[in-house]
């Protein structure tokens, strides 16, 4: 992944942002997150490389849904995350790994940066001039409110994450995929906003990367 949409990347591994997906259904690995002799044995080093290629597929599973864990399943999380020293080498992990590890990651660099720069007015400011140039991508129609705010990009953001907390990997990317593609137009849209043409650089680096890591054109 490129360094600039990764350093827009913060907060800490477990706690991205409030009101995420929820669910009393059992998800991924099993319904109590990673497995503690997995764990042990990633953090001692003593998993071999398809051992580790498959604990990077359930960390991945794990990881949309870290912030509802159980206190012992969010420990687990909260180990690896610590082993790889922090949520940015994480996410640099997982994209090491192809399938929906790499597309996790890439994913979650996305998420990080809508809710980076859902903070910033005149990105909202653009976002707002970019909808009144024209729909958005049909992908977004149902996932965008119908007024911009503060919240557009976050609730965005959500959606994903929803997506990838209900094991829809192909559904979330084709989301992503549209939002990076459509928001690489606000610079266009803001002229005049160095800002926006912050957002449109990364976005679009951030599309490249997604689509790579989908296998999509």
């Amino acid at each position: 992944m490129h360094a600039k949409p990764l350093g827009r990347i913060a907060g800490e591994l477990l706690h991205r942002r409030p009101g995420g997906w929820r669910s009393g259904d059992p998800v991924g690995p099993d319904a109590f997150g990673l497995d503690a002799e997995k764990v042990g044995g990633f953090t001692a080093g003593t998993l071999d490389g398809p051992a580790e290629a498959r604990f990077a597929e359930e960390v991945a599973l794990v990881l949309p849904l870290s912030w509802s864990l159980t206190p012992r399943a969010e420990e687990r999380l909260s180990e690896v995350g610590r082993h790889l020293g922090g949520r940015r080498q994480l996410l640099e992990w997982l994209d090491r790994h192809p399938g929906l590890p790499r597309l996790t990651a890439r994913l979650f660099a996305l998420m990080d940066n809508l809710d980076h720069f859902s903070e910033r007015p005149p990105v909202i400011e653009a976002v707002s001039a970019l909808r009144d140039r024209g729909a958005p991508p049909a992908e977004l129609r149902d996932v965008l409110p119908p007024e911009t705010t503060e919240e557009t990009l976050a609730d965005v953001a959500q959606r994903i994450e929803e997506l990838l907390g209900r094991q829809e990997a192909p559904e979330a990317a084709r989301v992503a995929l549209a939002t990076a593609g459509w928001l690489r137009g606000a610079g266009d849209a803001a002229p005049g906003s160095p800002e926006a043409a912050e957002m449109s650089e990364v976005m679009s680096r951030l599309r490249t990367d997604i689509a790579e890591a989908a296998d999509v054109p």
